[in-house]
């Protein structure tokens, strides 16, 4: 059995711990992550996110109405909670106005941006089974590039990692001034570097476990047709509005859309 790391949650030969650079944020960032994510997910890249981030916390679950944590920093009154998740109430931090609408309503409380660490279909549970959640303002943000994802497939175009998702929302808060992004670089290096493990063991004949055909640029995929995509975009549904039956909710909570993402729309997977 390998020794593990139980800080980054890698086998030790591997550990990412001594190589991380800590940054400092004024924001918050609190990772709500799926216990498949927490447990199983050997390619997360919340986790990572979180090692690199001293002003950050992950809390695991997939209903956080009774998670004592997570309701004391929503119900703090000199915390700003809101959820990173694309929407048509949320507002978009890349538009000059509308960064400018969030820093007034954010005044001198301290930013604390929630994001789901989970695939689509359990964010989707973890937003239906959080009302408290569905409640929280929305941000979002318009991506400066697609997804840098060669391991995983995206379901459709603007979908992103957590740790991309964090760090084009860091470059965002710096550029508006509300926020401070020390090193942008570290975030999209320590992706790059997890791929590049993950790539080198799919290519080890003798390494079990591990896929035995390359990985395709995320440009050339196609998207799944038929049955099988629309399984992928059942996650384009929001969660019922508690008390309302089975409809679908009116007021989407952030990542959960009722239509196809545009270019300016952001979500992570």
């Amino acid at each position: 059995m390998r020794m593990m790391c139980y800080r980054c949650f890698w086998p030790q030969a591997l550990c990412w711990c001594a190589s991380l650079r800590p940054m400092a944020t004024r924001t918050r960032f609190v990772f709500l992550m799926h216990p498949k994510e927490f447990k199983e997910e050997k390619a997360g890249t919340g986790r990572l996110t979180h090692l690199c981030l001293p002003n950050s916390e992950i809390h695991m679950g997939t209903a956080f109405d009774g998670d004592e944590a997570v309701q004391a920093l929503i119900n703090d009154p000199k915390n700003y909670p809101v959820l990173l998740y694309p929407g048509k109430e949320a507002l978009n931090l890349s538009e000059s106005d509308q960064a400018s609408a969030f820093s007034g309503q954010l005044g001198a409380r301290q930013p604390v941006i929630f994001l789901l660490d989970a695939t689509w279909s359990g964010a989707r549970k973890m937003l239906r089974l959080s009302p408290s959640l569905q409640r929280l303002p929305r941000i979002m943000f318009t991506p400066s590039a697609p997804s840098r994802y060669i391991i995983k497939q995206q379901p459709v175009e603007g979908c992103l990692s957590t740790l991309e998702a964090v760090h084009e929302l860091l470059a965002v808060l710096e550029r508006t001034g509300l926020d401070h992004y020390a090193d942008p670089a570290q975030l999209l290096g320590v992706f790059q570097r997890m791929q590049d493990i993950q790539i080198k063991c799919a290519a080890d004949p003798n390494r079990g476990g591990y896929r035995r055909q390359p990985y395709s640029a995320p440009a050339e995929r196609v998207a799944a047709r038929g049955r099988s995509g629309a399984r992928r975009l059942n996650f384009l549904q929001g969660p019922p509005v508690p008390g309302a039956g089975r409809g679908r909710c009116p007021q989407r909570p952030g990542r959960l859309r009722a239509t196809a993402p545009t270019k300016n729309q952001h979500a992570r997977i």
